[in-house]
C-alpha cells in the first residue's frame, strides 16, 4: 500500500513563500502523473499543478508565474514551490500520484496566507 505524506505547509504573509513536499512511502511503478490540488473552505477541490512522467507541467491560471512543481529523480517526491503568496491561496493542499490507472492521495497540509 503506497502512502503519500505532505509537509511544508504553514502560515505565510502575503508576498511570502512556502515549499510543499510530498513523499511516497514506496516505489510507485507505472507512475504517469504527480499533481497538487487544493481545497479552500466552502469550495471544491481544484487542480493547482501537475507534472507528467516526461516532465511536462501544467498550472492553474491563478498560480502561473508564482508556483513551480518539480519532482526528484527517483520519482518518489513531488514538490511545489510557492512564491508571492496571496490570501486566496489559503487552502488545504493535497498531493496526488496517478500510477497504473490508480490515484493515490496524501492527507493534506494546511497553507494559510495572512498578515
Amino acid at each position: 500500500q503506497v502512502r503519500l505524506v505532505e509537509s511544508g505547509g504553514g502560515l505565510a504573509q502575503p508576498g511570502g513563500s512556502l515549499r510543499l513536499s510530498c513523499v511516497a512511502s514506496a516505489n510507485i511503478f507505472g507512475f504517469s502523473r504527480m499533481s497538487w490540488y487544493r481545497q479552500a473552505p466552502g469550495k471544491q477541490r481544484e487542480l493547482v499543478a501537475d507534472i507528467t512522467y516526461r516532465g511536462l507541467t501544467t498550472y492553474a491560471d491563478s498560480v502561473k508565474g508564482r508556483f513551480t512543481i518539480s519532482r526528484d529523480g527517483a520519482k518518489k517526491m513531488v514538490n511545489l514551490q510557492m512564491q508571492n503568496l496571496k490570501p486566496e491561496d489559503t487552502a488545504i493542499y493535497y498531493c496526488k500520484v496517478t500510477a497504473s490507472a490508480l490515484d493515490y492521495w496524501g492527507q493534506g497540509t494546511q497553507v494559510t496566507v495572512s498578515s
